[in-house]
């Protein structure tokens, strides 16, 4: 089953708990890390973008290919198209039947995966230096002829698999129904993120095979991707596939963003408190609070992201601190900016102790957001958030898969693979003067959302002591 990822692709935050202090002690004190991941760029005639970026320190290499495409682009009753996509890619071609695809890379020492946002569709695949020529191969066929070979037995197996992931990871989750939810409370429906990723049940059983043939052909183009080509690679050999065999499938030219007309990030649509109560089989009730935030490299999106580290990262954190060690009201609590490209998400996520009331504790998590808008954070509480994400930041940077997928990352949403250094720069020359007026401006409590998970009631027992 191929994954699922739900928000963007960010290059920082959160390190668990284990482990966080101690690697953020390694970069305090050290001189700042180089970032910078080398790369070249071309662009193929038929418009698709191809990233080069050669390492030789491991014999690996990695073929991501990112196409513009992500649930925001769905249109009404069709939700759920660009994951379902995700699925159908591994369907096979008249060259490459149906499990092919993972037969032949398998065979060859390689594995692949992939995975759907709200903006984009990102696949990857890895393997030993001399799998290179079958993995862009195999990228390239699909491109090419997987949409206008698609069936109604290959959709429906498929649309099946898709269903059976709602119900695994979200509906019979604990907590998952919240997922599911909040993006609906969180816009109007004329917003292109009021839908989750996943889609629903009803539109996916109502897509047809044209339906999916017309979402292809409008996305699924070379003009609408870009492919980085990562690892232990001879870039000439590289660049030379791409050219063999992307090279030659026609274009129809990139599909247009339809963005969010009248929609701005920087004013929030919510103009109240939204709230609604869920029953779920779980144990402990939770309280999940949401502000609309600014978008993904946009200004305030890092500080909130260090705002988020220093509310609930590791024990030290406010909120740890205040709900789970000293007012002992909480089991658990999260912070997270959850940053896509028309907007964000700003999200506080608590769950209670055993018999704590909610009213509690919505009192305390306000209370502690109440201080951050009020007075900025500590020196303390400001290195070592920026420490946490640093970290993460150079530790993700190790990986060469992580680093193809920064590259595309970074060609997609702000149309420059080496925007690696000016990303970390964000977080190191923010200010707490910044983040408190971050807090200020977005964490209103007046426009929001807060959304209670509680355990479903237990039914009362029938005469005789049957249920």
């Amino acid at each position: 089953m191929k994954s699922r990822r739900l928000g963007a692709c960010k290059a920082g935050l959160v390190l668990a708990f284990g482990g966080a202090a101690l690697l953020a002690s390694t970069v305090a004190g050290v001189a700042r890390a180089d970032v910078a991941i080398p790369f070249t760029r071309t662009t193929l005639p038929n418009g698709m973008v191809v990233i080069l970026h050669e390492d030789h320190a491991v014999p690996t290499v990695v073929v991501n290919v990112s196409y513009n495409v992500g649930s925001r682009f769905e249109v009404t009753r069709r939700t759920g198209f660009a994951h379902l996509f995700e699925h159908l890619m591994f369907m096979g071609t008249r060259r490459a039947p149906t499990k092919a695809f993972d037969a032949w890379m398998e065979a060859s020492g390689g594995w692949n995966n992939a995975w759907t946002s709200q903006d984009r569709t990102d696949y990857y695949d890895v393997g030993p230096p001399t799998a290179l020529d079958l993995l862009v191969w195999l990228e390239a066929d699909r491109l090419r002829d997987l949409g206008p070979l698609m069936t109604l037995e290959k959709l429906d197996a498929q649309r099946e698999v898709v269903r059976n992931e709602r119900r695994q990871t979200s509906e019979n989750t604990p907590y998952g129904k919240v997922e599911l939810r909040m993006p609906e409370l969180m816009y109007g429906a004329e917003h292109p993120y009021h839908h989750p990723v996943i889609g629903s049940h009803a539109d996916l059983e109502a897509a047809t095979v044209d339906d999916v043939k017309e979402f292809f052909a409008k996305h699924y183009d070379p003009a609408n991707a870009s492919i980085v080509i990562a690892g232990d690679i001879d870039p000439k050999h590289a660049k030379d596939l791409v050219d063999r065999w992307f090279g030659s499938i026609p274009s129809r030219g990139a599909a247009p963003d339809p963005g969010a007309p009248g929609f701005s990030d920087t004013k929030t649509t919510l103009t109240s408190v939204v709230r609604e109560t869920l029953e779920d089989d779980v144990e402990l009730p939770k309280v999940v609070m949401a502000w609309q935030s600014p978008k993904h490299f946009g200004p305030g999106d890092a500080e909130l992201d260090i705002l988020s580290a220093a509310l609930a990262t590791g024990k030290a954190s406010r909120l740890y601190k205040a709900l789970v060690y000293e007012q002992k009201v909480a089991q658990t609590v999260s912070a997270t900016q959850e940053s896509s490209v028309l907007g964000s998400r700003f999200t506080v996520d608590v769950i209670a102790r055993p018999g704590v009331p909610l009213e509690k504790l919505e009192a305390a998590i306000d209370k502690e957001l109440e201080k951050v808008r009020k007075a900025a954070i500590s020196d303390e509480e400001l290195d070592r958030a920026k420490n946490l994400i640093e970290t993460q930041f150079v530790v993700r940077l190790e990986g060469v898969r992580e680093r193809a997928s920064l590259l595309n990352m970074y060609q997609a949403e702000v149309k420059d693979p080496g925007f690696a250094p000016k990303d970390l720069e964000r977080y190191r020359r923010a200010t707490k003067e910044q983040i408190k007026s971050a807090a200020e401006t977005y964490l209103v409590p007046n426009a929001r959302v807060i959304l209670r998970v509680v355990p479903k009631a237990k039914k009362a027992a029938a005469p005789g002591g049957k249920k």
